[in-house]
């Protein structure tokens, strides 16, 4: 069993002209599971869209954050997760009122309909609105790894494999990408990806990243090309919960003023805040923010 890092690793194999990434979660994982009672296959599926969006920020320039997001009609509302250019990591799932959950874990029972979404938040470079990029593809695959080899290959014709994997408290990712404008050699990409379908969710939550490149890769020669820390953190504050209660206007914020003050609760981390009358009211005193103010606490 690997030791209880939270870790991003990327690597190169350079013979088959192949680029990746590995993700280990211990500490992160187990934070962010905590702060929500979700059904089992409910949790898995967040650990794996959690580790996913940590995967992603590995080849993209991210300087802002990168979100997953699932999006469905049947039981599985909505899975979300979110990875920062500083290594930060959140994520949340919901659930339909009063509905069953179908058996296992197949997405497109849990999720009929359901779009996929990935999303980069950059700031910009002259203090504006950040600028967002977003790619959408509709959910045809069972599973979460299947579903996100489907976007790269329709949104950014990049092959990839994706294997994604949670247990006993543990999360882990592993990525492979052919390197674009790089063919390798003749078979590099068929290799690399016959290889990757010889490990087991077990061996990829089991083994440290260099035991496991090491034992899939030795052939191609693989080069770690460094790791980054990874760890649990929220971005919600006092003044996004002031632009959010702004965005409803003053009737509706001050009607949110129970017994005395607006009580308001991260659904990300449970931190909760509370604004009295006065400050509520005085949120519509001052000019309203120029930019879009989220619709809910994020």
């Amino acid at each position: 069993m690997p030791p209880d890092i939270d870790a991003l690793t990327r690597f190169l194999l350079p013979e088959a002209g192949v680029r990746g990434v590995h993700v280990q979660l211990a500490d992160a994982w187990r934070q962010i599971e905590a702060r929500g009672d979700y059904p089992a296959a409910i949790r898995e599926l967040l650990g794996e869209a959690v580790v996913a969006s940590a995967l992603f920020t590995g080849h993209a320039k991210v300087d802002g954050r990168l979100s997953v997001q699932l999006r469905g009609e049947g039981a599985l509302r909505t899975l979300f997760a979110e990875c920062t250019a500083a290594g930060t990591l959140r994520g949340i799932a919901r659930l339909a009122e009063g509905g069953d959950l179908p058996p296992g874990r197949d997405l497109r029972d849990l999720a009929p309909g359901a779009i996929l979404a990935i999303t980069i938040e950059n700031p910009a470079l002259s203090g504006g609105d950040p600028i967002r990029y977003q790619g959408l593809v509709p959910l045809e695959s069972d599973a979460l790894s299947g579903a996100f080899e489907d976007y790269f290959r329709q949104s950014e014709q990049l092959p990839t494999r994706v294997l994604l994997a949670t247990a006993d408290g543990r999360a882990a990712g592993l990525m492979l990408q052919k390197l674009p404008g790089d063919d390798g050699d003749e078979d590099g990409w068929t290799r690399a990806s016959a290889l990757f379908d010889t490990l087991a969710p077990t061996e990829l939550l089991g083994l440290p990243v260099e035991t496991l490149l090491h034992r899939l890769f030795h052939e191609d020669h693989p080069q770690q090309l460094g790791d980054r820390p990874l760890r649990f953190a929220c971005s919600c504050s006092h003044e996004r919960v002031s632009a959010m209660l702004q965005s409803l206007g003053r009737d509706e914020a001050m009607a949110a003023v129970i017994d005395g003050a607006a009580r308001i609760q991260c659904e990300f981390c449970g931190q909760g805040y509370e604004l009295d009358p006065a400050s509520v009211a005085a949120l519509f005193d001052t000019p309203e923010p120029t930019t879009q103010a989220p619709g809910r606490l994020q």
